[in-house]
């Protein structure tokens, strides 16, 4: 057989093993390749085509799913002559040319990496933004849903912003915050993922920038870069956004929004001040800046309850403020909502209705049970002692541990320490031998590009002896990977 010149592109959204599959389909089909044959070995492939030895074997797997290729122990890996039929069939679409051509950007490969091994129930997840399996209100659930059943008759739409009754039970939740609204300003969404989508579709424009802190949550979304809007990073301290900072980007980058986290900022943990809070919504009224203020963690302090948000000092209707059971009650629950101007909530829910025609029904009326029975808070008290031994067992552990290889801030509430290491690693190298190890870790650098220094450290997922484990593998992990470099 001819000495092979051509390669997969690694650049390519096409996987490298389908690639390999089509380029050997296309050689039989215009009988370069002739039917008896012997094809090269997957290691002799593997090394022609710059891959892994796995990669070809998935290739020559699906050549052999198709009829194409047969392994024999004497002959090795030969093109058999059974395959007329499968050649001379009509062609599918080309499907990949479609994919390719979508405006929406796949997901980062490390986080399509991340939530495949998160699936994994033997992998032990350093890095989950998510409540423990046995720390989820399942009780609370169980007598809600039989009475939900008994009571509810109907669960079909319901209106353009979501069910009233919740609607109405969520107000009652912010007043004692000092977030004093009516219904109509309001909108229930699936989460807050689908509300900073909405967002980008319907209040922002291509090429606008969106001021945010440096290491945040939507730097690892794809979303906004897929509706042509820039990110700009704004410096932190341990109070939250720098005022000054952020007065400076605002004033070079004319920003259209800025979003921020301030209670138990996710990734990093902090907690931003009453001070910055008040300094920021001063800041960003003189200059007109609009605020997405996403509070999503707000119920998970551990020490003592946070400042009021940003949105409670808001008299000009210049933030948009976003909330959230996902964390606090159930991530699969995908119930959240949006208070704001009720012509910004107006055109928001245009767009949701859309997009998916209203959010569960069955999700909202848990909800509004939730919240209207009082179960929430009762629920979200014994949430926080667990959080806080969890924490404290966490911080123990990275005491004995990591001392002389990293450095990080006791975290006053949420689900996430930062990690900051002492010395620049190679990331993806670190990220890698981790999940080979049976660990998963957030790499820093999916939020914040720039960052070969930290890792975000959940303790809300893995049990108390997972995460000792765990931590003991990553601190063994990154001295091999730094004593290699």
């Amino acid at each position: 057989m001819a000495q092979i010149h051509w390669k997969p592109d690694k650049q390519s959204l096409v996987p490298m093993h389908k690639q390999i599959f089509d380029f050997i389909k296309d050689k039989i089909a215009l009988g370069d390749w002739s039917i008896g044959n012997r094809l090269p070995t997957q290691m002799e492939m593997a090394n022609a085509f710059d891959v892994n030895r796995s990669t070809v074997l998935e290739a020559y797997e699906a050549l052999k799913a198709e009829g194409l290729i047969e392994s024999k122990k004497s002959a090795g890996t030969i093109i058999v002559n059974n395959t007329w039929s499968v050649l001379a069939s009509k062609a599918p679409p080309n499907w990949e040319k479609y994919i390719e051509s979508g405006y929406q950007k796949p997901n980062l490969n490390v986080i399509k990496i991340i939530n495949e091994l998160n699936l994994d129930s033997k992998m032990i997840r350093l890095g989950a933004g998510e409540l423990a399996p046995e720390m989820s209100p399942v009780q609370y659930m169980k007598s809600i849903y039989d009475h939900l059943l008994m009571d509810v008759n109907y669960m079909g739409y319901e209106e353009e912003k979501g069910l009233l009754q919740l609607r109405v039970e969520v107000c009652k939740y912010l007043k004692p915050m000092g977030i004093d609204v009516n219904p109509n300003k309001v909108l229930i969404v699936s989460g807050v993922l689908q509300a900073l989508h909405l967002i980008s579709m319907g209040i922002l424009r291509r090429g606008a920038t969106l001021l945010t802190e440096q290491a945040t949550y939507i730097q690892s979304l794809t979303l906004f870069e897929s509706h042509g809007i820039n990110f700009t990073g704004v410096a932190m301290d341990g109070e939250g956004l720098i005022v000054a900072d952020l007065l400076r980007k605002a004033s070079v980058k004319k920003p259209e929004l800025l979003y921020t986290i301030p209670s138990f900022q996710n990734p990093t943990g902090v907690l931003m001040s009453v001070k910055r809070r008040k300094a920021i919504l001063s800041l960003c009224e003189k200059e007109r800046l609009p605020i997405i203020e996403d509070d999503t963690y707000r119920e998970l302090w551990l020490d003592e309850e946070p400042p009021a948000p940003i949105k409670a000092g808001d008299k000009n209707e210049t933030v948009l403020y976003m909330g959230s059971i996902s964390k606090s009650l159930s991530a699969g629950m995908r119930v959240g909502w949006i208070v704001g101007s009720e012509r910004v909530i107006n055109r928001l829910a245009d767009i949701k209705m859309q997009t998916d025609y209203g959010s569960s029904s069955i999700s909202q009326w848990m909800c509004y049970e939730f919240l209207a029975k009082g179960y929430y808070q009762s629920f979200i008290k014994s949430l926080r002692h667990e959080l806080k031994i969890k924490r404290d067992f966490t911080l123990k552990i990275l005491d004995q541990y990591f001392s002389d290889i990293a450095t990080w801030q006791k975290p006053a509430g949420g689900f996430y320490i930062w990690l900051t290491l002492n010395k620049n690693i190679q990331m993806y190298r670190l990220f890698e031998s981790c999940y080979r190890q049976g660990v998963v870790i957030n790499p820093g650098n999916i939020y914040d590009v720039s960052s070969n220094k930290n890792i975000r450290i959940s303790f809300s997922y893995a049990s108390l002896q997972d995460l000792e484990q765990g931590l003991m593998i990553l601190a063994r992990m990154i001295k091999l990977n730094l004593s290699n470099r």
